[in-house]
């Protein structure tokens, strides 16, 4: 008998539920949320395991490395389809969550996600810490213009460099700001410190890595955006057309047709949300700085078209399908062939 094994992770536990080729549950438990208990858990069941499948999430690229390198047959399921398909139970438990995934499986209805390999999830990793510090920094900053404003204290426009030297400034004369106001730039002068060090680690990856190299031979392409592309893809021979890249990152139109309605709105915001901002951000620096190419003449046209901010999806789209494309073919971006890497 084929079983279909739904797994609902959350940090501590997993909720666990196969169900029959035939639609009926046949058990359910609750395991520890590690690869180990969970194997030993599936390979207790009688009958052949045909899929075992859990959503993407935190803990779910890990589970499912540890599963697949034990052959189990695992998929990860794509995040929206399955809390799409959830919504319709009247009541949410964990247990009702696996039965869910369980019968989504059965069905066959479901996309299944890539899982990202280490070092790509590694890249990531080293990605997220330096925009956390970055946020932190920029946070730190506006509640030191916050904190002063309440006194009429203006700080200004004014750079990086000078911004401590101003807010001593202002503080000077009164201890309780001197007081609030010292320890908060210690930390800001910290963060700035790390964030510098990231900074640094960061375009030092990008250098070292030649697929990197290669995308930042492409305006507006700076060490950021080329390492958040290249561990989003990962391995571009999972997609069989560049262009598919552009749905995968969600910077299509969506559309919502039924009967006499048919509505054609905004992207559909599917995908990397992370990888789509750093696209968007490539393309605004293409159309409004650097060096002139056919891509920004294409993108121009569309503004006078269409408006701005239609030109700046478009083009980040279509940055996308380029990038994938000189991924796969190993050429640098041309700067006096336009078409050449559109397909």
């Amino acid at each position: 008998m084929k079983l279909f094994v739904g797994l609902d992770v959350s940090l501590e536990k997993t909720a666990i539920c196969v169900i029959s080729e035939h639609g009926k549950i046949l058990k359910e438990a609750q395991v520890a949320s590690e690869p180990e208990p969970l194997l030993r858990w599936i390979n207790n069941q009688d009958g052949a395991i045909a899929a075992v499948g859990l959503e993407a999430g935190p803990l779910s690229q890990w589970l499912h490395r540890g599963l697949s390198e034990a052959g189990q047959p695992v998929v990860l399921m794509e995040t929206r389809q399955v809390k799409g398909a959830l919504k319709a139970m009247p009541i949410k438990t964990d247990r009702r969550d696996a039965e869910g995934i369980a019968r989504l499986l059965h069905l066959g209805w479901f996309g299944p996600v890539h899982c990202k390999s280490v070092s790509a999830q590694e890249v990531r990793a080293v990605l997220s810490a330096r925009k956390a510090v970055q946020q932190g920094f920029i946070t730190l900053e506006m509640s030191l213009r916050g904190l002063l404003r309440n006194f009429g204290l203006k700080i200004g426009t004014i750079s990086r460099g000078r911004f401590e030297q101003r807010i001593r400034e202002l503080a000077a004369g009164n201890p309780m700001l001197e007081a609030a106001t010292e320890h908060m730039l210690s930390a800001r002068s910290a963060l700035r410190r790390d964030l510098a060090g990231l900074e640094r680690h960061v375009r030092q990856l990008a250098q070292e890595d030649p697929v990197c190299r290669r995308l930042m031979s492409m305006p507006g392409i700076g060490a950021v955006v080329a390492l958040t592309y290249r561990s989003a893809v990962d391995d571009p021979a999972r997609f069989t057309s560049s262009k598919k890249v552009g749905p995968w990152v969600g910077l299509t139109p969506s559309r919502n047709q039924s009967g006499e309605r048919d509505i054609s709105g905004g992207i559909t915001n599917a995908g990397d949300v992370i990888l789509r901002r750093a696209l968007c951000q490539a393309a605004t620096v293409m159309m409004h700085r650097g060096q002139a190419t056919w891509l920004r003449t294409w993108a121009a046209k569309i503004a006078r078209r269409r408006g701005s901010k239609r030109a700046m999806v478009a083009l980040a789209r279509r940055i996308a399908v380029i990038l994938h494309r000189m991924w796969k073919d190993d050429t640098d971006f041309r700067f006096d062939i336009p078409g050449l890497h559109t397909g």
